[in-house]
């Protein structure tokens, strides 16, 4: 390591500028500061990160410090055809099978029955939703009241924070998380563009990690955010890749609705932007999910070859065009797609 890139791991002076050959600095800002062209170290009063431990040689072109072993992230195809599925036919294909709780089953699909709309719901909203008897729901909110999962007013249910025990629990155990975040954090800075990686669950995205320079989206997205699949760059990128079974549940049951006056929703235009996601290696979509909004995607690989995420980087519509988006961009997303493969293993 050089002593440029040694002084970078064992601290910085605060106002100094960064050396353009510095691979990442210890303490980094979440999104860079940038006065004119040069790159400076952060005051003390704006929030930290530790990248002591860099994840990958994408960070550390010039160094000789080994990659941290693969993760195993298969695709889960079998799983993505089941989450297509009406939660009631999910159910009903398990009856027989003497080791399947139905009672948990049904506790989880009326959770899973409320949305990002942050609107409380009633007894029969969720028993529409979920295509459960009345019944049934009542019996699974008042449980999952009782136990601090939701509250009612009124009739009217709502989350509660404690739900957010149950993905934090799966994101805390899942090291494709902390490994990628630094990689989009550099992506982010050298693009000077939010970007985020997801997979395909069901028939939306799902994100794992996101690392926003300044928000382009009209809501907020974060780790556990979802979106629609049909409309997004990532979404389109991922069920190109996805075999005919996936594709068929997703088409069967996945809403298809114009979001804005450019979204495609027909069976014929979707297998067409498919087949040009899998020629090109990147979709871009332009105002499809929402007004004055583009995206453009690559796929991540596994060492094996397999699409099993995807990187996205957002931009306003009025700020870059797509040429400058293919020209600008392409390249340093596929850099950090290529290391974050490495890392997710066969």
């Amino acid at each position: 390591m050089s002593a440029g890139s040694a002084a970078a791991y064992t601290g910085l002076v605060v106002g100094t500028p960064v050396p353009d050959d510095t691979p990442y600095p210890v303490a980094a800002p979440i999104g860079d500061i940038f006065l004119g062209e040069s790159r400076q170290a952060p005051p003390w009063d704006v929030k930290m990160r530790d990248y002591r431990t860099p994840p990958a040689s994408y960070f550390l072109p010039n160094s000789h410090m080994d990659a941290p072993a693969p993760i195993s992230l298969k695709p889960a195809q079998a799983d993505s055809v089941r989450a297509a599925r009406p939660p009631a036919d999910i159910l009903s294909s398990f009856a027989g099978d003497p080791n399947f709780m139905l009672s948990l089953a049904r506790g989880l699909t009326v959770l899973e029955a409320f949305s990002e709309r942050k609107r409380p719901l009633t007894i029969s909203q969720v028993a529409q939703r979920t295509q459960l008897s009345r019944a049934s729901v009542r019996r699974c909110l008042y449980t999952l009241e009782q136990l601090g999962y939701v509250s009612q007013q009124d009739g009217h249910f709502a989350l509660r924070p404690r739900v957010l025990h149950l993905g934090h629990a799966y994101f805390s155990s899942t090291s494709l998380v902390s490994a990628a975040q630094p990689i989009l954090d550099n992506l982010s800075t050298r693009i000077h563009e939010t970007s985020a990686l997801a997979i395909l669950d069901g028939t939306d995205i799902l994100y794992l990690v996101r690392s926003e320079v300044q928000r382009v989206l009209t809501h907020a997205l974060g780790m556990g955010s979802r979106l629609p699949a049909y409309c997004t760059s990532t979404g389109r990128l991922l069920l190109a890749h996805q075999p005919e079974a996936v594709l068929e549940a997703f088409f069967e049951h996945a809403e298809l609705r114009p979001r804005t006056l450019q979204t495609k929703i027909s069976r014929t235009e979707l297998e067409a932007a498919f087949r040009r996601a899998r020629e090109l290696e990147y979709v871009l979509i332009d105002e499809e999910l929402e007004p004055g909004l583009r995206a453009i995607a690559v796929p991540v690989r596994s060492l094996s070859g397999t699409v099993v995420a995807a990187i996205s980087v957002s931009v306003k519509a009025t700020r870059v065009s797509e040429a400058e988006m293919v020209a600008r961009l392409l390249t340093p997303m596929r850099e950090a797609a290529v290391a974050i493969g490495k890392l997710i293993g066969t």
